[in-house]
């Protein structure tokens, strides 16, 4: 009892970390200036940049959560504008997936259980590419998840006319002015002042969201593993909810699916119902960035039910259809199958997918932007 009295006691000292980071970074980009956001702007101008942006920075950091959270900070700091913010936002759902496929690579030397697991893996990725797929070019011709994001954060904190009372701002914009004001006492100019307080909220984040998931999986995910258990198989609006309520309560889709995957390699969890249980952790992934949103403005609410109208919108287009739903099962199979004939089939997939694609195309931009 002891024990759980003191784990809870330091959750709570990581949700406010975490929080207090949040905040801290939109107050350092404000000492940047504001050639800094122009600039940053500028480089996610382009929406086909801004995908790969947020899908390379995910796959580089492995964590959605992460990445999610920093782009809410961006928008509530201003350095980044609502509609700039959503092609990164889909490309960190892209980037999330790579776990899943580093944790299928490590039975690389087991034949059939890799093929199940390597095909229990890349469904995922396949999904949010499916996904992608649909809504990307939708999104960039009518802006409805932009506008849908932005007409519920209406409804939640309010329009310009009303200004919005954060509780939760309230309690962690003294602790981030304190940090910056003792930075300023060095007697340093803006720039700088702003690149060590970003360098101080970028530390807080990372260590908050590095040991949060190992927490709460310690608290919660054994209690719940016994239903979780007797759900699995079942898939369907079960499986979804299992997945969501596992992802919000371990705080990362990384935990849930990595958990799948060697269940699905063992032949114990059939890849429909793991299925089911992947796209709930997309949606319960969700929740990190609405708690980060807590502190900011009306846009960073937005973007981050951007996010979460993201992925149901997704699963409400491909998951009732039975032949549409299994697209992305089929091709992972495929995949899978080819993967087990030549081992430089995964790691060129990984590879080519996650970095050089994003990479190339980053690089390809900076460079005419260059000319």
């Amino acid at each position: 009892m002891k024990q759980r009295i003191q784990n809870i006691l330091v959750l709570c000292a990581l949700l406010y970390l975490f929080l207090v980071c949040i905040t801290l970074m939109g107050a350092s980009f404000k000492h940047l200036g504001e050639d800094f956001s122009k600039r940053l702007i500028t480089a996610t101008a382009s929406p086909v940049v801004g995908l790969m942006i947020g899908m390379l920075t995910t796959a580089v950091i492995q964590s959605s959560s992460t990445t999610t959270s920093l782009i809410v900070g961006l928008v509530a700091a201003g350095a980044l504008t609502l509609q700039g913010a959503v092609p990164m936002i889909m490309g960190a759902n892209i980037g999330t997936t790579v776990t899943n496929t580093m944790v299928a690579l490590t039975s690389v030397n087991r034949r059939e259980e890799f093929r199940r697991s390597f095909a229990g893996a890349t469904m995922h990725d396949f999904f949010n590419l499916f996904s992608l797929l649909l809504l990307f070019p939708l999104e960039m011709s009518t802006h409805f998840l932009e506008r849908s994001g932005s007409a519920l954060a209406d409804l939640l904190v309010g329009t310009g006319a009303v200004e919005f009372h954060s509780p939760i701002k309230a309690i962690t914009k003294p602790v981030s002015k304190w940090v910056l004001h003792t930075v300023e006492q060095t007697g340093w100019g803006e720039v700088l002042v702003g690149s060590v307080g970003l360098a101080i909220a970028l530390a807080g984040i990372f260590t908050a969201l590095a040991f949060l998931p190992r927490l709460l999986k310690h608290l919660l995910l054994a209690r719940a593993e016994g239903a979780f258990f007797q759900l699995l198989g079942r898939g369907g609006m079960v499986g979804i909810l299992v997945g969501a309520f596992l992802t919000v309560m371990v705080q990362s889709s990384s935990i849930t699916t990595a958990l799948l995957v060697p269940m699905i390699g063992a032949g114990i969890l059939p890849l429909e119902g793991a299925f089911a249980i992947t796209l709930g952790a997309n949606v319960g992934t969700t929740v990190t960035g609405l708690l980060a949103s807590t502190t900011g403005t009306h846009d960073a609410v937005a973007i981050a039910l951007v996010h979460f109208l993201f992925n149901v919108t997704g699963i409400a287009l491909i998951y009732p259809f039975k032949p549409v739903r299994m697209i992305p099962i089929h091709m992972a199979r495929k995949l899978a199958d080819l993967s087990v004939r030549s081992k430089l089939v995964p790691f060129a997939y990984l590879f080519s997918l996650f970095f050089l694609l994003p990479g190339a195309v980053i690089l390809m931009q900076r460079l005419l932007a260059g000319n």
